[in-house]
């Protein structure tokens, strides 16, 4: 893993602010509340999905199917494995160098808690569309 410094919070200061547990969000809170800012970001959200699905995903895999920089996989992964979601390990295929990537027992709750969160998002949000009233006027949007 290439890393400089661990410890140092990488993910532009958003740290790790949501939980990870299932239905944690304070009674009445927001289902947003319980989002987490390390796994809810969209490439960290790919590299965990990704990873839950596979035994081992290779770094050149999910650097081409989410699109990104080496540089900046690098940078995703490092704040993932300092959290503790994911196991980066390097070796050899042959003779040359290979990064592989595998999620831990810790990524998968936080990945499973996270969908929860969201599907309760998309929950609370279409039960809001059916309450609307016709005409687009809601006293919410006063």
């Amino acid at each position: 893993m290439v890393s400089s410094g661990r410890g140092q919070s990488t993910d532009g200061g958003a740290g790790r602010r949501g939980t990870a547990v299932p239905g944690a969000h304070a009674a009445g809170a927001h289902p947003a509340t319980s989002l987490d800012e390390t796994v809810h970001q969209r490439h960290r959200l790919g590299i965990l999905v990704i990873t839950s699905r596979a035994r081992q995903a290779g770094f050149g895999y999910l650097r081409e199917a989410l699109g990104l920089t080496s540089g900046n996989l690098s940078t995703h992964l490092t704040v993932l494995e300092d959290a503790g979601l994911i196991r980066v390990e390097k070796g050899y295929e042959g003779r040359r160098p290979r990064t592989w990537v595998s999620i831990t027992r810790q990524g998968r709750a936080a990945l499973a808690a996270e969908m929860e969160a969201l599907t309760r998002l998309v929950r609370d949000h279409a039960q809001e569309q059916d309450t609307d009233m016709p005409g687009g006027s809601d006293e919410r949007d006063n």
